[in-house]
């Protein structure tokens, strides 16, 4: 069954009349309630505060990384494996064709239901997970192919384990590789794009948002406490840190805004899978025309760039 958070109210009761409507047969009633519907998720969607956004972002029914393996890659084949310690099963990599386009997709993957979570860490990745992502890569550079990164974690794993292996080198070393790798390189946030563990797999040619995923730095309940030491302050939080895909556009931190389904990414999967595949491949194609060099040397600029500000 479909999750409706406090602000789809209204959209569950039409939805539900609808649904009662087409049980009955009732033609002309279904017609009516889907204008009425329309309506509705342009009045709720259009007039989203930040911390709504943010609920989107985590919303259980979002599209995760394998969903988007399933809606979008053919012929696909999955990577496992850092060559040193164990599979993370938080970094998905597989290898395929996306509308005919051979491609390397690398993403965080939080899982569903209870077991599923557990086994996928909820989506906050080892070291050995970032040292896997970073071997796939080298791997798409060593035959030409582009790379599409998938960010979606609430943040790398800060486990015991984790930091004696070397998890704060493991996403350094990912920066500094993807930031001189040599094939195209597009990564783009599909949920929630959380500190260190996001920018492992965000150093990209093209970096990207969904329109209601997040980017921060850290999770707007931890800035609550931190601040104000008051977990109930996450809205202002949320508000303050300036972590909507629109906000990071304005301050020209992300590259594009994916313009996914209005209703959210949520209630269209597969709306939302051709707009992250129009994107993905339209990209491709705008830096196929540049060379390798010319690339490389955008990407940096674009890096160095960040933080700048005037007065």
């Amino acid at each position: 069954m479909a999750t409706y958070l406090d602000f789809e109210q209204k959209i569950k009761q039409i939805e539900e009349q609808i649904d009662s409507a087409k049980a009955r047969g009732d033609d002309a009633a279904v017609e009516i309630l889907k204008k009425d519907l329309e309506k509705e998720v342009a009045k709720t969607y259009k007039n989203l505060s930040d911390y709504q956004k943010l609920q989107l972002a985590r919303h259980p029914d979002r599209p995760y990384a394998l969903d988007y393996v399933r809606l979008l890659m053919e012929d696909p084949i999955e990577i496992h494996g850092d060559r040193s310690y164990r599979d993370d099963p938080a970094i998905i990599c597989y290898l395929g064709y996306i509308d005919g386009q051979r491609t390397m997709l690398i993403g965080e993957q939080k899982g569903r239901g209870t077991k599923n979570k557990i086994k996928r860490n909820f989506g906050m990745p080892h070291p050995e997970g970032y040292r896997k992502a970073l071997r796939v890569a080298k791997l798409a550079e060593k035959f030409g192919i582009p790379i599409l990164m998938l960010i979606d974690t609430p943040g790398a794993y800060p486990g015991v384990g984790a930091e004696e292996r070397g998890q704060s080198e493991a996403i350094a070393r990912n920066l500094l590789e993807l930031s001189r790798l040599d094939t195209i390189t597009v990564s783009i946030v599909i949920g929630e794009g959380g500190s260190g563990g996001a920018l492992a797999i965000g150093v990209a040619d093209k970096l990207a948002m969904m329109r209601y995923s997040v980017f921060s730095v850290i999770s707007p309940e931890g800035c609550a406490a931190i601040l104000w030491n008051d977990p109930s302050k996450v809205e202002q939080a949320t508000k303050a840190l300036k972590i909507t895909s629109q906000d990071l556009k304005d301050l020209n931190l992300i590259d594009d805004i994916v313009d996914e389904p209005l209703i959210g990414a949520h209630r269209d999967k597969e709306g939302a899978a051709k707009a992250l595949k129009e994107y993905y491949l339209n990209a491709i194609e705008e830096l196929s025309k540049i060379s390798s060099k010319e690339r490389i040397s955008a990407r940096y600029e674009k890096l160095i760039s960040k933080g700048a500000f005037k007065e």
